[in-house]
């Protein structure tokens, strides 16, 4: 009997060896298949929104069908190793729906429904997406109060709700989203006050909240927002005073308070300080006194207007310095007139919209946004955030003598014109946040006079002309948000007159080339969210007037030792204020150099990337820094107590890593 209980105990030791074994392989090919298993979340948050959404027929939602993997379907992005949804870009397509439920979209880091026919109320689910850095539910047609879960979206860098029907406060705690770059609330019919806790928001770069309904008075403490620079308070209730402080803004480039009813003396002797500021507009409201003999202090001032108040006196001579003034209308511009007259026939504008004023009846369109020189020529055309349409835009090829235009933030479709070109004298051209299509012109490389060239937040594709790298009066060209391609090394031949040169949000790919430093003046860089590879070369240390470097999110570095060797080279740009890498593939550790970086560094972003080892101690003396971010890298080691000594940091994140220790906060150290 031994014999038998011996040989059945063997067998069932066998039984459960392989049942050992078997469970192991369906644990192993469950774990290999996880990242399937994990997107089909997405997939059928996908088809969810599929099912609210009313599309065209043939529109952008035929693609979203079994015949194609989910990250193919159209104006989906998904990210490379794991297939999930990161980007979801479907504006400008005639959606119609009340917005779909997207709280089980996980992974989104993009979220753009802008230039639909979206209704109902923003969902609160909204607040589940904490990975989410950019929100653009612009020109559409929702109503109710902002979330409050939003704020829960700690991650956003921009959010833009403008042009809907939203209505209630802004909500108190909209200062808590500290990594907010760009808070856009334009057009809607909010109410309340501007809340004193944006005040927190020490990266925020722009805040729009104008034609709204808010009241009281412009808090003082936007001017204590070192990073601020464009301010657009136009046409509210707000009334009081202007702070002094707010004249002494330094980092203001765009300062709009036009159409409220804010009040204050101006005096001959008034101190503006504003050594960046481009743009500066007060009309609308009730200032009294004189104008300034101060303003022509500040160098770079293009457009200035002072219009509907009630100041006396004289225009000051030394105003002359100025590139553009709001001046009264005079005789002798007929040809202007009519070539204006002619314009608007072709301009679809909204019911007594900004060209209602656009009438025989006066000398010249002062009304909707057009501005001349004192020479009586007309020199602007701004009608930007007016809503209009443009049937035929080649028109605008007959106001030759214009210098400025802005069509920005509109709903003009199609290509760009080449009759643009026949505008000689332009200068400046902004068409940013459209719809337009096509291909960058190739003759705008003969406007020679060109000194600035928007183009940013539109379906432009192709390539950056040839013609327009030999243009050597560009200062400043933006064509971020598009569909741009090209190999970058070959595209990128711009004069020395350069400053600020973004293509963010392209389908650029390449490497970045040595070639970058013949552009000796350049201030600012913006290469994020592109394809480019390779390594950042060292050259980029001959730019000296460099403050703003952002490389995030391409596919740039190996994993490996070296990598972060470019850092010093970047020691030798004494202004750099922003240096952000993150979301590719640099790896090595943080060097002990990142010391010698320019102690006005404010922003420094190194996560997701594949950075180890410790981080350096000498981190405590980029004094001036506001913001240090570390995430998702292999750092380990004790957190440096010399961080505690950082008195200006807002926001550290060294989150997913393998650091220990304890933060001490300056009042500590």
């Amino acid at each position: 009997m031994e014999i038998p209980s011996f040989s059945l105990r063997l067998q069932w030791w066998f039984f459960l060896v392989n049942l050992i074994i078997c469970i192991s392989l369906l644990g192993l090919e469950s774990l290999s298949s996880t990242p399937t298993f994990g997107n089909e979340t997405d997939k059928l948050a996908l088809l969810t929104i599929k099912h609210y959404l009313v599309d065209v027929p043939n529109g952008v939602l035929s693609s979203w069908n079994d015949f194609l993997h989910f990250c193919q379907w159209q104006g989906v992005t998904c990210s490379g190793r794991r297939q999930r949804l990161t980007i979801l870009r479907l504006e400008g397509q005639s959606l119609v729906s009340s917005l779909p439920p997207i709280g089980n979209l996980t992974f989104l880091r993009g979220l753009v429904l802008s230039n639909n026919h979206l209704h109902g109320t923003i969902p609160s689910d909204i607040g589940l997406l904490l990975w989410m850095r950019h929100l653009n539910l612009s020109t559409n047609s929702l109503q109710g109060e902002i979330p409050i879960e939003l704020t829960n979206c700690s991650n956003l860098r921009t959010m833009d709700l403008t042009r809907n029907n939203l209505t209630g406060q802004i909500p108190f705690h909209f200062g808590h989203i500290s990594k907010l770059l760009i808070l856009r609330l334009g057009r809607n019919s909010l109410t309340g006050v501007i809340p004193f806790t944006l005040g927190n928001l020490s990266s925020l770069q722009q805040l729009s909240v104008a034609f709204n309904h808010l009241e009281w008075g412009i808090p003082h403490y936007l001017s204590r927002l070192k990073c601020l620079k464009y301010l657009y308070l136009d046409v509210n209730n707000l009334s009081g005073m202007i702070s002094p402080s707010l004249y002494n803004w330094s980092s203001a480039i765009e300062f709009f308070v036009s159409g409220n009813i804010l009040s204050g003396n101006f005096t001959p002797n008034m101190r503006f300080n504003f050594p960046q500021l481009r743009k500066f507009g007060t009309a609308g409201n009730q200032f009294t006194g004189i104008i300034p003999n101060t303003l022509s202090n500040i160098s770079g001032l293009e457009l200035l207007d002072l219009g509907n108040n009630y100041l006396t006196g004289q225009v000051p001579d030394s105003l002359g310095v100025l590139k553009d003034i709001y001046c009264t209308p005079t005789f002798g511009n007929e040809t202007d007139k009519l070539a204006l007259l002619a314009f608007k026939n072709y301009v679809v504008d909204v019911p007594n919209g900004v060209l209602s004023s656009w009438n025989d009846s006066a000398l010249l369109p002062v009304g909707g946004g057009y501005m001349q020189s004192p020479t009586s020529e007309g020199h602007s055309l701004e009608v930007g955030g007016s809503e209009i349409s443009i049937c035929h835009p080649s028109d605008i090829g007959h106001l030759p003598r214009m210098q400025h235009l802005n069509l920005s933030m509109n709903f003009i479709q199609g290509e760009i014109p080449i009759e643009l070109t026949n505008c000689s004298s332009l200068r400046t051209v902004d068409f940013t946040r459209n719809n337009l299509t096509g291909q960058i012109p190739f003759h705008v490389g003969h406007m020679s006079k060109l000194q600035h060239l928007w183009l940013g937040t539109n379906n432009l594709s192709g390539t950056i002309p040839p013609s327009l790298h030999n243009l050597s009066s560009v200062i400043e060209f933006a064509a971020t948000d598009n569909h741009l391609s090209g190999n970058f090394m070959s595209n990128m031949r711009f004069s020395s007159q350069l400053r600020n040169f973004g293509i963010a949000m392209n389908q650029f790919t390449g490497i970045i080339p040595d070639t970058l430093s013949n552009i000796s003046g350049l201030e600012l860089l913006d290469l994020g969210e592109n394809y480019l590879t390779g390594k950042i070369p060292d050259s980029l240390g001959v730019l000296k007037d460099l403050y703003w470097l952002t490389l995030d999110f391409n596919s740039l570095g190996r994993g490996m030792s070296g990598d972060l060797n470019f850092l010093n080279s970047l020691t030798n740009i004494r202004g750099l204020r922003l240096i952000n890498p993150e979301g590719n593939h640099f790896g090595g550790v943080l060097p002990n150099f990142i010391a010698n970086l320019s102690t006005q560094l404010q922003q420094l972003v190194l996560g997701e990337n594949k950075i180890s080892g410790n981080i350096p101690k000498e981190i405590g003396n980029l004094i001036n820094l506001i913001q240090f971010i570390a995430t998702r890298n292999y750092l380990t080691g004790i957190i440096p107590t010399s961080i505690g000594k950082l008195q200006n940091l807002g926001e550290l994140d060294f989150g997913w890593n393998r650091l220990s220790g304890l933060l001490l906060s300056p009042s500590a150290t």
